[in-house]
């Protein structure tokens, strides 16, 4: 009898649990919601997250607050959030280059990517630029792969530092075309860019905001966008798969994220809302000239994106073997 009056008050208090969880999530959301960005302001985590932050205020009916915590490599905003409570008022802006880089980079990481975040939606996108100064004697990206070959290590490449996604994807390049070039790191894209233009350094492969100007000056030679589409800013820059190198992609997304825990219906009420909000005509036009591009995906898809390529970028990293300064 003492066991059985145990085990009825067990489930009760589940069931109060569970009730007072499912009336939480059905007033959701009564308060300001923040948007924790892991990237100071300017750039393509923070302008995402303001992107959305407008409009998203709008359709979900609530304050949203963008509040940036840069350091760490990112750390100081994933395990802020990790920690955060599961209801739904505390969420990631997620870069890719710290979801799926920071787990093989760092041996021993403070949150892990999969267990501890629950995917919301995808927002952004932003596709890469294969650019060379003049004086390398090529006009396509055929051309490169074949004066790289004939003359290995002379070409050096930029970076926005070891372990960025221009660093990690430069290197996956490499991987893919068994050419030889020499790392030249630099903190951030703004002095790598300089050294670039001043030819120091003959390739950068970088986002648009960075060369874009140049390139459409003819400062730079941009080869190819490492997306599946041409960049209107840039529109007679090929792809990789039009300038015949289909197996090389590299994108930068944005995503956002809330802790592991949060309830489906606050999740389920959170992605409409973006959805709803990325459709928004003024977003669109913000976006475009952000030079960014935006790409809704529901939670389900964004678990199997990153999922599949967290193992990829894991393979990139130690094949290279790519370490943290």
């Amino acid at each position: 009898m003492k066991t059985r009056n145990l085990i009825y008050r067990y489930l009760a208090i589940i069931s109060i649990a569970l009730g007072a969880n499912f009336a939480n999530a059905q007033s959701f959301p009564d308060r300001p919601i923040t948007l924790v960005v892991p990237n100071p302001p300017g750039g393509l985590v923070d302008t995402s997250a303001r992107l959305l932050s407008e409009p998203l205020t709008r359709v979900i009916g609530q304050p949203i607050i963008v509040d940036n915590k840069p350091g760490a490599s990112g750390n100081v905003a994933y395990q802020f959030v990790a920690k955060a409570k599961p209801d739904g008022y505390t969420l990631l802006i997620s870069y890719s280059g710290y979801h799926v880089g920071n787990p093989s980079l760092m041996d021993k990481l403070p949150w892990d990517p999969v267990k501890d975040f629950s995917p919301v939606a995808l927002l952004t996108v932003s596709t890469n630029v294969i650019a060379v100064h003049p004086s390398v004697p090529v006009n396509n990206l055929k051309e490169l792969i074949a004066y790289a070959k004939a003359n290995p290590g002379k070409l050096n490449y930029a970076s926005q530092g070891n372990g960025s996604v221009s660093h990690i994807g430069t290197e996956i390049f490499k991987q893919n075309t068994g050419i030889d070039l020499v790392h030249v790191p630099y903190k951030g894209s703004g002095p790598a860019i300089q050294d670039v233009l001043a030819g120091q350094v003959q390739l950068f492969i970088t986002t648009p905001p960075s060369v874009m100007q140049h390139v459409q000056s003819g400062k730079l030679k941009g080869l190819a966008v490492t997306g599946k589409s041409r960049h209107p800013g840039m529109p007679n820059v090929p792809t990789t798969a039009e300038a015949g190198l289909p197996s090389f992609q590299l994108e930068s997304w944005v995503a956002l994220y809330a802790p592991a825990g949060t309830p489906a219906p606050v999740i389920a009420k959170l992605t409409e809302s973006v959805k709803k909000s990325l459709a928004l005509p003024e977003v669109k036009e913000r976006s475009d000239a952000a030079g960014v591009e935006l790409r809704y995906l529901t939670p389900t898809a964004m678990d199997a994106l990153l999922k599949k390529e967290l193992p990829y970028w894991d393979k990139a990293i130690k094949s290279a073997n790519i370490k943290l300064d």
